[in-house]
């Protein structure tokens, strides 16, 4: 059982549902029922939660199957740390601002670099190397 990946896709998910009721309480405050209506605070967390939903899916899917494929436990663990506080960092970071941010930059920095590290692992070992 991929309990490493379980553990790091329920904890996604708490994540994402807070990101979403967000969403639907600020829609709720301001009475907007699609879309953002122009109002720039309800972009910025309606942009959050739609970038976590962008990469989080393929990034749990490529964990998981890391995990089935045997990769080394303490791997596992540092690239679903790196996903997760990455995704943390940039939803606070996009929820305060929508330029440039501490959590933004290092979010998406962790975010990209535990993508790049676990597809590079999957490479290697779909090749045959054995992590």
């Amino acid at each position: 059982m991929p309990r490493i990946t379980l553990l790091f896709a329920s904890l996604h998910v708490l994540l994402m549902l807070l990101l979403a009721m967000r969403v639907v309480g600020h829609r709720r405050s301001v009475k907007i029922g699609l879309g953002d209506g122009g109002d720039k605070v309800l972009a910025k967390k309606v942009r959050a939660h739609a970038n976590f939903v962008e990469y989080v899916p393929m990034a749990l899917i490529l964990l998981g199957l890391l995990e089935l494929s045997g990769l080394g436990t303490t791997w596992l663990w540092i690239a679903g740390g790196a996903l997760l506080l990455g995704r943390v960092l940039h939803a606070v970071g996009l929820s305060r601002s929508a330029g440039v941010s501490f959590g933004r930059f290092w979010g998406i920095l962790l975010t990209w670099g535990s993508l790049v590290f676990m597809a590079g692992m999957g490479i290697g070992m779909s090749l045959g190397w054995q992590g």
